[in-house]
C-alpha cells in the first residue's frame, strides 16, 4: 500500500514543481497493476474539475478502455471531496484509501465543507438550483440515447 501512496506523492511533488498541481495526488490500482498515478492538474489546466482522483479515473478509463473500474482501488493522498467521491461511485470503485483528512486540507485553505453542507441539505446559499418546466426536447434526449445505444443503460 505504501508504494501506491509514494507514487501519488511523487507525481504531486513533480506537478507542484512544474506549476501543474496543487497538493493532492492519487493512484488507481487493479490487482497488482498500477493503472494511473497522478497529481491534480487544476493549476496547469485552469480547470476546477482536475482533482487528482478525477484525473486518475479519467486516465484509468482511457487506459483500460472502460468506464467500469469496479475491480480497481483508489489511493488518495487526501480525503476525497464530494465531487471525487461521486466520480468513484459512478466508476464503480469500491475501495478508496486516503491519508490526510478534510480537516488537514482545511487548515491549509483547501476546505470543502461548503460542498458537504450543500449536499447534506444544510446550506443552499452556495448555488441557486432552479428547476424549470419540463421541456420535451430535453426529456426526449433519453429516448434518442436509448435508440442509439440499446441496452447500454437499462430502461426502467
Amino acid at each position: 500500500m505504501d508504494e501506491y501512496f509514494e507514487m501519488a506523492v511523487a507525481e504531486t511533488v513533480k506537478g507542484i514543481a512544474d506549476g501543474m498541481s496543487g497538493p493532492f495526488g492519487a493512484t488507481i490500482v487493479r490487482g497488482d497493476e498500477v493503472v494511473a498515478a497522478v497529481g491534480n492538474r487544476q493549476l496547469g489546466e485552469g480547470d476546477p474539475s482536475q482533482h487528482a482522483e478525477m484525473v486518475a479515473v479519467r486516465e484509468a478509463c482511457k487506459i483500460l478502455g472502460t468506464m467500469d473500474l469496479s475491480d480497481c482501488t483508489m489511493y488518495a493522498t487526501c480525503e476525497p471531496c464530494p465531487m471525487c467521491v461521486a466520480v468513484m461511485i459512478w466508476a464503480g470503485i469500491k475501495d478508496c484509501y486516503f491519508s490526510a483528512t478534510r480537516d488537514d486540507a482545511a487548515r491549509y485553505g483547501f476546505g470543502d465543507m461548503h460542498l458537504r453542507r450543500f449536499l447534506a441539505g444544510e446550506d443552499d446559499s452556495v448555488i441557486n438550483m432552479v428547476a424549470v418546466a419540463p421541456r420535451a426536447d430535453c426529456v426526449d434526449l433519453f429516448d434518442i440515447f436509448h435508440e442509439r445505444h440499446p441496452g447500454l443503460v437499462p430502461m426502467p
